[in-house]
C-alpha cells in the first residue's frame, strides 16, 4: 500500500516541483534585468515591476524588524511538511491535491526567497489608473489558484454529499 501511495503522489510532487522552477526562473530573470523600483509598462492595466515584499501577503509586517522573515519562512515550511502529509493521504482525490500541491509550490518558491534573499521578490503590477494592486509573483499567482480550488473543492463534495 505504501508504494501505491508513493506513486500517487509523484504527479502532485512533479506538478510543485514545476511551479518552484518556474516562480524561481521568473524571479531570476527580473533581479538579472530589473533594479529595485524599475517599473515597465506591458499593458494600460499591466507593469512589470520589480518590488522586494519583506512581509506576507499585502505587504503585512514589512516595516517589522526583520524577525518576521523567520515567522513567515517558519509557517512556509510547516505548510509544506503538512501539505506532503495531506497528499500522501488523499493523492487519488484530483481536485484537492491539484489544489494542494499548487500552495505547496507557491509556498515553497516563496520560502526559498525568504532564505535566499530576505525578502520576496514580486514582479506582477496590475493596476487602474493610479490604483495599483499590490505587485506578486509566480508563487503567490499559484497559492491563489490553489485556495480557489480548495474552495470549489468543498463546495462540489457539499453538493455531492447531497
Amino acid at each position: 500500500m505504501a508504494k501505491q501511495s508513493s506513486t500517487n503522489l509523484t504527479p502532485w510532487l512533479g506538478w510543485a516541483l514545476i511551479l518552484i522552477l518556474a516562480d524561481q526562473f521568473t524571479k531570476i530573470l527580473i533581479v538579472g534585468y530589473y533594479r529595485l523600483g524599475d517599473a515597465q509598462p506591458v499593458t494600460s492595466f499591466f507593469n512589470v515591476v520589480r518590488a522586494h515584499n519583506s512581509g506576507a501577503a499585502f505587504s503585512f509586517l514589512q516595516d517589522a524588524s526583520g524577525w518576521q522573515r523567520w515567522l513567515f519562512t517558519a509557517i512556509g515550511l510547516i505548510a509544506a511538511a503538512t501539505i506532503v502529509w495531506m497528499l500522501r493521504a488523499h493523492a487519488g482525490q484530483k481536485l484537492f491535491s491539484f489544489a494542494l500541491s499548487c500552495i505547496l509550490g507557491g509556498a515553497v518558491g516563496n520560502v526559498i526567497d525568504r532564505m535566499r534573499l530576505g525578502y520576496v521578490v514580486d514582479f506582477l503590477d496590475f493596476h487602474y489608473a493610479e490604483l495599483h494592486f499590490p505587485a506578486f509573483n509566480v508563487a503567490d499567482s499559484a497559492i491563489t489558484v490553489g485556495a480557489a480550488c480548495l474552495i470549489l473543492d468543498e463546495l462540489l463534495r457539499v453538493r455531492r454529499s447531497r
